[in-house]
């Protein structure tokens, strides 16, 4: 992802209306487990309440839908010039506070991190006697390669790893690959992903000439979906025996010949694709919280996915959506650096749960409107900014752990609200509700067939909708910026008691509330 690109989203239109009832009632049957909700005041226990008359009454079955939650489900996507950014340069001290907001988002689990996009195909492992291509920006050397491996083994982690593809150089390609194979270690090496959004390469300029100044592109005009795929197997045939990633594409006219891609490539490891559901490429465009919030924008976006993941599996292979974020382009101030896109991620990676995605990487980049998370380092101290976004995923990670099922939600909800149910592997129950209206709080009352003892109570809070900082997670917080990579201050310690059967909590307004029981 980077300002000069501009990938197809969704414009969402649709407003955010307000509910006209003051109380929303969610009675969610669940052959023994479990639903969710907000909370009373904070630390004390939430006093069980009589449903509202009149209300909404939403049915969660036991019944599993679809496949377990994967491990390493979320993940991050990070430039390859930005990767020392992160991790630090010295392979004997990698940050901390890096591993532990990785970890933070696949706990107990092998984490999946991206290093790869736009810089894909800026950057090149030196091959000796031949000149830098144009195009190439940046160098990797050894100390970048040790990084890496030492990151990776840090985390037990698998990368996904960008090869240049622009360079159209078999020397080059080859060259990059073999220097991660032995520098970084195949045992840490999900897939190498040939390239970046390719739809671009005949666009955009990848250098500008130093003769007429004019920006040339990799690939000449009409560069089409048939030279990719040309292109492609035969530099597949150079990495022959290495697992590949592909085709690394955002647009939906290129997507729409996916098929035709997935059958002529017989090397392929994993099919990944990028998905942006908004986009702010012009100065012109406006994008709002209201329609980031938009389910077109949630539920759209994965049903956009839904097809990819099919034809995939038709053809045994998983398919992961390893660059995404809220609003293409670098993001828009006031939407993408707040709390709206925190509730939209949270809401969307349960989506793309539903739909069988394999994964998801959220992808950032340092000092950017769209930054997930920030590096910085002064007066010899790491520390990391963390943005709101953020916070989605960890209660993603909290809700879904691997091997988590999502439970079906029977009746149709109101517009706005939107409630998540999953079984861990443990038995476990988590209820997610996510209020996505912009004002009025709901109180939402939940009969869990079987249920008797007291529940949990997580909310994900803040100021508004609008906030850049302030957010807290069970009452705990990074702040804008940790130097720990750990959630700091004392739990909230919500907890709610059955009433005839019923858990009632209220649900502010802008927020999600997680119920959890345990295993009964």
């Amino acid at each position: 992802m980077d300002l000069r690109r501009s990938r197809q989203g969704i414009l969402a239109r649709i407003a955010l209306g307000l509910v006209t009832s003051a109380t929303l009632v969610l009675a969610l049957g669940l052959a023994g487990c479990g639903s969710a909700g907000a909370s009373p005041k904070p630390g004390t226990s939430a006093a069980a309440a009589r449903p509202a008359a009149g209300g909404s009454v939403v049915g969660v079955s036991g019944a599993p839908v679809g496949r377990a939650v994967p491990a390493g489900f979320v993940g991050v996507s990070v430039e390859e010039r930005a990767l020392e950014q992160f991790a630090g340069t010295d392979p004997k001290a990698i940050d901390p506070v890096f591993v532990h907001l990785l970890q933070d988002i696949s706990p107990q689990h092998r984490p999946v991190l991206r290093i790869a996009g736009d810089s894909t195909d800026w950057s090149w492992w030196p091959v000796p006697h031949m000149a830098r291509p144009p195009g190439v920006k940046y160098d990797l050397t050894p100390t970048w390669m040790s990084v890496a491996h030492a990151l990776a083994a840090q985390l037990h982690a698998r990368l996904i790893l960008g090869v240049n593809l622009e360079a159209d150089s078999r020397a080059v390609a080859t060259a990059e690959a073999g220097a991660m194979l032995g520098r970084i270690g195949r045992p840490y090496i999900a897939a190498f992903e040939l390239g970046n959004e390719p739809e671009l390469y005949g666009s955009f300029g990848w250098y500008r000439s130093s003769v007429t100044h004019q920006l040339v592109p990799g690939r000449p005009r009409g560069y089409n979906v048939g030279d990719f795929i040309s292109d492609f197997g035969r530099f597949s045939s150079y990495l022959r025996g290495d697992p590949l990633a592909g085709p690394s594409m955002g647009g939906p006219e290129w997507l729409q010949s996916l098929g035709s891609f997935v059958a002529a490539e017989h090397h392929l490891s994993i099919v990944t694709v990028h998905a942006y559901p908004l986009k702010h490429c012009t100065k012109s465009t406006v994008v709002t919280s209201a329609q980031l919030l938009a389910d077109s924008s949630s539920h759209g976006l994965a049903e956009r996915v839904a097809p990819w993941v099919a034809l995939s599996a038709r053809h045994h292979l998983p398919l992961r959506v390893d660059e995404m974020n809220g609003i293409s382009c670098g993001g828009t101030r006031g939407v993408s650096d707040t709390f709206t896109s925190a509730l939209w991620l949270l809401d969307t990676l349960f989506e793309m749960a539903r739909t069988g995605v394999s994964g998801v990487n959220i992808h950032t980049v340092p000092n950017t409107i769209n930054e997930v998370l920030g590096p910085q380092f002064s007066h010899g101290t790491w520390s990391m900014r963390v943005h709101p976004e953020y916070y989605g995923a960890v209660m993603f990670a909290q809700a879904a752990p691997a091997g988590s099922r999502l439970l079906r939600v029977s009746t149709k909800l109101p517009s706005g609200v939107k409630v998540w149910a999953t079984r861990a592997s443990n038995g476990a129950i988590h209820v997610v509700v996510i209020n996505k209206r912009l004002s009025g709080a709901r109180t939402v009352a939940l009969r869990i067939a079987g249920a008797s003892g007291t529940a949990s109570v997580e909310q994900l809070l803040a100021p508004s909708v609008h906030a850049t900082s302030g957010v807290t997670l069970g009452g705990q917080t990074f702040g804008t910026a940790t130097s720990t990579g750990l959630l700091a201050g004392k739990p909230a310690g919500l907890t709610v008691s059955p009433s005839g059967g019923t858990y009632s909590v209220r649900v502010p307004a802008a927020s999600a509330t997680m119920l959890s029981l345990p295993a009964s």
